[in-house]
């Protein structure tokens, strides 16, 4: 496992659309640990390879949820991998989370999303799987998936906002 780097707004290979994966290898299964490996450090809930400059259909996600309510508690690794995932059925009901982003540093923006939603995807031996989730989950995926179209977070907001968030961003590089 290597960690690789993540590639941050403004790249413009963070708005080209992802390819889907057509051949489930060993090339792949590096792709995925390393994607782990780079999410946990940076650290982060999601992470599309696309992040990482390798335009496939690929997310890895791990909400790392506290087992209990004990805010000291070790967070419960639950590592999930969507390959080729496909959205269907959206709720009409909206959850709104302040999201921030691994391609967007520092940055949070409130995005109403579908509160639930149906998934396809394929795992790591290409095997298909469907299920309907929702709350942060779903969320999650979301965000992730709009990496898969090139669309960031930055996209949701007004010009005027994009471009006040764009000069902080370059601020605090410039202070780094």
């Amino acid at each position: 496992m290597a960690l690789r780097e993540i590639i941050e707004v403004p790249d413009p290979r963070l708005k080209v659309v992802s390819e889907p994966v057509t051949v489930f290898d060993e090339d792949l299964r590096t792709l995925v640990a390393d994607m782990f490996e780079t999410m946990y450090a940076a650290p982060g809930i999601g992470l599309a390879a696309i992040q990482v400059a390798v335009p496939l259909r690929v997310l890895v996600i791990d909400l790392q949820e506290p087992e209990t309510e004990d805010e000291d508690a070790e967070p419960v690794k639950d590592p999930r991998v969507f390959i080729n995932p496909e959205l269907f059925d959206p709720s009409d009901a909206l959850n709104t989370y302040s999201e921030g982003c691994l391609s967007v540093p520092e940055i949070y923006v409130d995005i109403d999303r579908p509160a639930a939603i149906g998934v396809r995807w394929q795992d790591l031996a290409g095997t298909r799987h469907e299920e309907l989730i929702d709350g942060m989950l779903a969320t999650c995926l979301q965000h992730e998936m709009d990496h898969l179209e090139g669309i960031v977070l930055l996209d949701y907001l007004s010009r005027l906002k994009r471009t006040m968030v764009l000069k902080k961003l370059e601020k605090l590089r410039s202070a780094a």
